[in-house]
């Protein structure tokens, strides 16, 4: 399943890195592509959006909703 997300304070390969990272550590079988430009995170997955959302924001970064 195909979910998108818009994840505010990426500003670089690090960010982009760490965002790809919480979200493979709830599913690592996730395909996830990170564009830093517009703040778009789009992940293919079949687990909870809630749980791919806390991932993130561990991380220290803010899911608009």
């Amino acid at each position: 399943m195909d979910q998108n997300f818009q994840v505010q304070g990426m500003s670089c390969g690090h960010c982009a890195n760490a965002v790809t990272q919480a979200v493979k550590g709830i599913d690592p079988a996730a395909d996830v592509k990170v564009d830093l430009a517009s703040g778009r995170v789009d992940v293919r997955s079949d687990k909870d959006r809630a749980a791919l959302v806390q991932a993130i924001e561990e991380e220290g970064y803010k899911v608009a909703a």
